[in-house]
């Protein structure tokens, strides 16, 4: 069974959403058979890849936050990565382009990293406040996970992946992905938002059960469901 994740390195409920996701997977017994690739989005790609913004800033200048609501934000969002296990720092967040980010995932996944590269980048961004725009930071993140320091700088340096990322967001376009995280599977069914553990349990054993143990011989699958409130 094959699971496709649409997300952005900057949207804390995508990383929320990833780790929901996971404890799901521990606890079903066909984990072993499902494979999952990352998909880049991105929320704001007119952003600088070379200009860094405080997220304090983006928020006020780009979204018409106050500086009252970013707090309470702020002390929201820390208290719900506590329940699973996320410090949280957003305040020290450096808001730029992702778009050089989303090409590393896709660099990792090409050799077997890509969820440890998503994991490593949100971790650097929201709790490190490290810039994911930076080649050498980016080298030295995919290099913590395994990957070749060199090989990430000459990717980088270079045009590979834009592609990849391009297709991958005129692809959600196309199934009118509008929000991130959205999950599907085996382009039959979709998972929108970081839903609870127990719906992730639920959702995965039902799809595995209807199309790969009970599938009856004329099944009529569903379509994907494009609303992504």
């Amino acid at each position: 069974m094959k699971i496709e994740i649409w997300s952005d390195i900057m949207c804390p409920f995508c990383y929320i959403g990833k780790k929901h996701f996971e404890e799901a997977l521990t606890q079903i017994p066909n984990q072993n058979n499902i494979k999952v690739e990352w998909k880049s989005f991105q929320l704001n790609p007119d952003l600088s890849k070379t200009e860094v913004t405080s997220v304090d800033d983006y928020l006020v200048n780009a979204k018409g936050v106050s500086v009252e609501q970013i707090a309470s934000m702020h002390k929201q969002l820390a208290e719900m990565g506590k329940a699973v296990g996320i410090d949280f720092q957003q305040q020290n967040s450096q808001v730029v382009n992702t778009g050089d980010a989303h090409r590393l995932i896709h660099f990792a996944q090409v050799n077997e990293k890509g969820s440890e590269a998503e994991e490593r980048l949100f971790r650097a961004y929201f709790t490190e406040g490290k810039n994911i725009a930076d080649y050498e930071t980016l080298a030295e993140l995919g290099e913590e996970i395994g990957l070749n320091k060199t090989e990430i700088l000459e990717m980088l340096n270079s045009d590979a992946y834009v592609f990849d990322v391009a297709s991958d967001i005129l692809d959600s376009r196309n199934i009118g992905v509008t929000g991130v995280p959205f999950f599907v599977i085996d382009r039959k069914y979709s998972i929108s938002g970081a839903q609870p553990v127990e719906y992730f349990v639920s959702a995965l054993t039902q799809a595995y059960e209807k199309d790969y143990v009970n599938k009856p011989e004329n099944d009529a699958s569903c379509a994907i469901d494009s609303n992504c409130d």
